[in-house]
């Protein structure tokens, strides 16, 4: 039997790529949109409809993740394609980017093919593979960046590996951009790099911590940039984290450069005063920073020249996390609490809600070049509802991803997901959740 027409109503629908922000509705049919705006309202509705009230909620476009890494193939016990999908449905994302550097890493379109495979397999959040942009991520040879173009690759990246071959990644930057690919680069100078684990600083010092100096990134970005700009590429700096960076990274686009770059709650909200104590759950790379540079991002984020924020999630277990600092894993889930840890700046005063759901949804989106974003009639019906304004507390325990390396474990956000919604589908569902029914309608 074929699914009545949906019609979400009374909700403060924020859709920025429409420039929408008020009381409306959406009106949903065969996964597409068939109509949204700020007239669907009750009184306007066709026969046969399931209505859904949604008062005291905002409806908006479904979250994108720029940037998850997936332990399969390779690291199952750190997460699952199954776990991430419903770690991200929980957290209001209805697509993300998977990194390539699993393994074996996802450097030619069977694995390209296989990902997209599984992820369909499961009928909830969309995936779409990053490819390699070297082969096996070692960064020596390029992948071959037009067939894993073709088969589907939203870009080329190596994940965390910064390339040091100059003349490797102006050779990825101008053959990419015969084709229109995009290429990420993570923004920190290996060499300057080389065995450091938190943020260089008086902190580190008085823990006796090697640092990663703050110059490592903003002298890698402008490699990167000037690269880019050499050859007419598309370039995306991952995980910005310093205002030397962000500076670096206005100017190029002032320049008229194609660069687009992302900042993570964590490097939003936490400095590298979470270190004390030697908490593993706070080692992240690029490190977090200080007060100026937390000052300087949010600062980037309003104005523009931060594109996107992105979850970062980084699944590590409790083998590769409780460890002694200098041994512990890089990294930190996120999927679950990208969208409340943004709502900290909303309810702060310091972004509008309706640029933050731009730079978690419409931005990436485009970005990666994908149909979401949006909630525009015609388009997938991926969106999501949640309740700016209520508690709750992150606990490990709460999370749905495998691994619990949360650097929010205790803290109370405001901001929840209720539903979320893929082309038309509600793959996940607060009530049901807590009441034991499952996440699918």
């Amino acid at each position: 039997m074929s699914r009545r027409p949906l019609a979400v109503i009374g909700a403060r629908l924020v859709d920025p790529s429409r420039g929408i922000d008020g009381p409306g509705g959406i009106l949903v049919d065969g996964g597409r949109i068939l109509d949204c705006g700020l007239h669907i309202t009750a009184g306007a509705l066709p026969e046969r409809c399931e209505v859904l009230d949604a008062r005291g909620l905002v409806l908006a476009p479904g979250l994108v993740d720029l940037r998850v890494v997936v332990g399969e193939p390779g690291a199952e016990h750190k997460e699952r394609m199954d776990s991430a999908v419903a770690a991200a449905a929980a957290g209001g994302i209805t697509a993300f980017a998977m990194l390539p550097d699993t393994e074996p890493p996802l450097d030619d379109p069977a694995m390209l093919e296989s990902v997209a495979r599984r992820a369909r397999r499961l009928r909830s959040v969309k995936v779409f593979p990053w490819a390699a942009l070297t082969r096996g991520c070692a960064g020596e040879q390029l992948a071959e960046l037009r067939l894993l173009h073709e088969a589907g690759a939203v870009g080329f990246t190596d994940g965390n590996r910064a390339h040091a071959d100059t003349r490797l990644l102006h050779r990825a930057l101008a053959y990419a951009s015969a084709f229109g690919g995009l290429v990420m680069e993570h923004p920190e100078d290996p060499f300057l790099a080389d065995g450091g684990v938190m943020n260089e600083g008086w902190t580190a010092i008085r823990l006796g911590l090697p640092g990663i100096p703050r110059c490592a990134e903003a002298i890698w970005v402008e490699r990167c940039v000037r690269l880019a700009e050499a050859t007419g590429g598309r370039l995306h700096v991952a995980h910005v984290t310093t205002a030397e960076a962000i500076e670096v990274i206005r100017r190029a686009k002032d320049r008229g450069v194609a660069v687009s770059c992302d900042v993570t709650p964590h490097h939003l909200l936490l400095t590298e005063a979470e270190v004390e104590g030697y908490r593993t759950y706070a080692k992240v790379s690029p490190p977090l920073r200080t007060e100026e540079d937390l000052e300087a991002l949010a600062a980037a984020l309003a104005d523009g020249t931060v594109d996107a924020v992105t979850s970062d999630h980084c699944p590590q277990d409790q083998d590769s996390k409780r460890l002694p600092f200098e041994q512990a894993a890089f990294g930190v889930v996120g999927l679950e609490t990208l969208l409340a840890a943004g709502l900290e700046l909303v309810h702060a005063g310091r972004l509008p809600l309706s640029r933050l759901i731009e730079a978690t949804s419409t931005a990436p989106a485009r970005i990666l070049g994908l149909e979401a974003g949006t909630l525009a009639p015609g388009r997938p019906a991926d969106f999501v509802l949640f309740d700016p304004d209520e508690a709750w507390t992150v606990t490990e325990a709460g999370l749905r991803s495998l691994s619990r390396n949360t650097p929010f474990e205790g803290r109370t956000f405001r901001g929840r997901v209720r539903c979320t919604f893929v082309d038309g589908r509600r793959v996940f569902d607060r009530e049901e959740a807590e009441a034991g029914g499952g996440t699918s309608a």
